[in-house]
């Protein structure tokens, strides 16, 4: 398994994995908010909008932890740190959900 790394560095993966968690919950909760406050979008649009959102809210949890074990075992052997799969689907959920709710204002 290897050496044990700094703390400093295996509480700072932590961290990163906690963090990742939270912009879960601020993704269902946006996909929440998004349907139920019934903005004046096209429904379509909006209820795809918020099933993105809730649908990435499911998958970056299980991404972070994954992430997070890739990289403690990084750490453990003293190798290069993994590049970050969630950073990317983040990117892409932000930009199909912009797309969805600029659709779902122009097409109202």
């Amino acid at each position: 398994m290897g050496a044990e790394p700094d703390p400093r560095f295996s509480l700072a993966n932590e961290r990163t994995f906690l963090a990742w968690n939270r912009t879960a919950l601020a993704l269902i909760a946006g996909g929440v908010a998004l349907e139920a406050l019934g903005l004046d979008l096209q429904p379509g649009f909006r209820l795809a909008a918020s099933l993105v959102l809730v649908a990435a809210g499911l998958a970056v949890p299980v991404l972070a932890w994954v992430e997070w074990a890739r990289t403690e075992r990084a750490l453990r052997a003293s190798a290069a740190l993994p590049g970050s799969a969630t950073s990317v689907l983040l990117a892409i959920t932000v930009v199909l959900v912009a797309v969805l709710v600029l659709f779902g204002i122009l097409w109202r």
